[in-house]
């Protein structure tokens, strides 16, 4: 790549160079990975509403149903960024498919599964498949569109991680609704096949092949300390509901080790030369890289789990069915993916103040919400807080979009899996302490007194502690970014350059 688009202009990139021709096909192969990206997605949080059910009909007990969620979720993590460095080395194509058609495949299993085993081990595998295929959303994308065009595709992106996380709730009640018997849970897994199989057809159509970078070797050790450091810090999340925090907290101090260690090896193998599994200079030398990680990853933990707490609230505090308690919550959805594809349009002329706006708006929306709910008289307080609720989804489609598009528009295209493998699993283990202490926190501060409104408020409030720290953290960039006026590299001169102070 000889030169860039500059972040104001919102032109297309001057692409002499680099190779680059634009796919005539590029946005109907968007829409097959962004179809296959929300069914992954949504599975995160749409079988919650179905563990009672579950529990019920496969006589599991509480401990081994919530592996269905929590297994699922560890085993996408641990992929990510493996699986979008074999994209780079490999064929993203490639790899985008297989592990759509192992989603296909698992995700019948999951519905076909005669016992809790079964299920939690089709779930455990469907979870990994889900995080092979993640990366290669966010890669492709780096891969067929420039500019402009780029930032548009990344709102259609951050629409789909927005909506599929907070549609997941009303989605699977929806399916328990229509779905007739005891047996009716099932469904939720089995949805995903026709869409999945025709996914597959039309990828194998549309979706564009990855020239070889010619450096296929996979960094063998960076795979196991950063599997094994992820693990560490993931167990315990995910096991919280059983005493995991309590049990093994200890596991948190040996992944930090394994972390630390597995971030000496990578600087140890660019300095020798060696392609490593996550490349440092993503952090050191990539404008705008190191703080949209930050900014997700905080984002992240209030942003995953106020709706395990609204569901709880909902449907305990209030005995809400799970298709009421899901459409209580869908006016964050609606205001998200609006905004969410509005802001792709927006990100190259206003940059990160959109983000800072958004996380505004996402405070103002759920903490108004979380006063109204504890004010108003319980059965007017869903419609009472519905406009208020969507308010803090049109803030919240302001801020998914605009800062993968901002963390990831430097990334040269060759490292664009690694990048979005790493970004996504930030985003993973934000999610996954979001999950476990927000749920956690809304039974302690119920067990004390049975005051589900009490409850609910507190969940929030530290829901809220998350999101300010994010909301700090890109005031600064935007602040800094407003102060200075950096000359941008090109994306690739930066990734072949020495290690040195970030350019800013």
């Amino acid at each position: 790549m000889t030169a860039s688009t500059s972040a104001a202009d919102g032109g297309e990139p001057d692409t002499r160079g680099d190779g680059y021709e634009p796919d005539p096909q590029r946005w109907r192969a968007l829409w097959v990975t962004l179809v296959a990206g929300f069914m992954s997605l949504l599975d995160v949080t749409i079988v919650a509403v179905a563990l009672p059910t579950v529990q019920q009909d496969l006589h599991a007990s509480p401990a081994q149903v919530q592996w269905v969620v929590s297994g699922y979720a560890l085993t996408f993590a641990l992929a990510l960024v493996t699986a979008g460095r074999l994209g780079d080395a490999l064929d993203r194509r490639r790899i985008f498919l297989l592990a759509l058609g192992g989603f296909v495949v698992f995700s019948a299993a999951c519905g076909a599964a005669p016992d809790i085993t079964l299920l939690v081990a089709a779930r455990l595998a469907q979870g990994l498949a889900a995080g092979f295929m993640a990366p290669q959303n966010s890669a492709l994308i780096q891969q067929m569109f420039r500019g402009a065009e780029r930032g548009r595709a990344f709102g259609f992106f951050g629409a789909t991680v927005g909506i599929s996380s907070a549609a997941g709730p009303v989605t699977g009640g929806a399916i328990l609704a229509l779905a007739s018997g005891d047996q009716g849970w099932r469904w939720i897994f089995y949805v995903n096949v026709p869409i999945g199989i025709l996914a597959v057809l039309l990828g194998r159509r549309l979706l564009p092949r990855t020239r070889r970078s010619g450096r296929g070797r996979v960094d063998l050790p960076g795979v196991l300390l950063l599997g094994l450091g992820v693990l560490a810090l993931m167990c315990p999340l995910v096991l919280a509901e059983s005493g995991g925090i309590e049990r093994l907290w200890w596991l948190f101090l040996a992944g930090a080790a394994l972390l630390t260690v597995f971030a000496r090896w990578q600087r140890r193998l660019v300095a020798r030369g060696a392609q490593p599994l996550l490349d440092p200079r993503l952090f050191t030398t990539v404008r705008g890289y190191a703080v949209g990680a930050g900014i997700g990853t905080l984002y992240f933990v209030g942003f995953s789990g106020v709706w395990l707490v609204f569901a709880l609230f909902y449907q305990r505090g209030l005995d809400f069915s799970p298709l009421r308690s899901g459409l209580a919550v869908t006016p964050f959805a609606l205001g998200s993916a609006g905004a969410a594809v509005l802001s792709g349009r927006l990100v190259e002329r206003y940059g990160r103040l959109l983000t800072v706006c958004g996380l505004a708006g996402v405070i103002a929306g759920l903490g108004g919400t979380a006063l109204l709910l504890r004010l108003v008289p319980l059965d007017l307080a869903p419609w009472v807080a519905a406009p208020v609720l969507f308010l803090g989804g049109v803030g919240g489609g302001f801020v998914v979009s605009p800062n993968i598009t901002m963390t990831l528009r430097d990334v040269p295209v060759r490292m664009a899996g690694a990048a979005g493998g790493a970004l996504q699993t930030g985003q993973r283990l934000g999610a996954a302490l979001g999950t476990a202490a927000l749920p956690g926190l809304f039974y302690l501060v119920l067990g004390r007194g049975g005051d589900y409104r009490g409850a609910l408020v507190t969940a929030l409030g530290a829901a809220l502690a998350g999101m300010a720290a994010s909301l700090a953290l890109a005031v600064f960039d935007w602040w800094r970014d407003r102060r200075r006026n950096p000359h941008r590299k090109c994306p690739d001169e930066v990734a072949n350059a020495p290690v040195h102070a970030r350019q800013t």
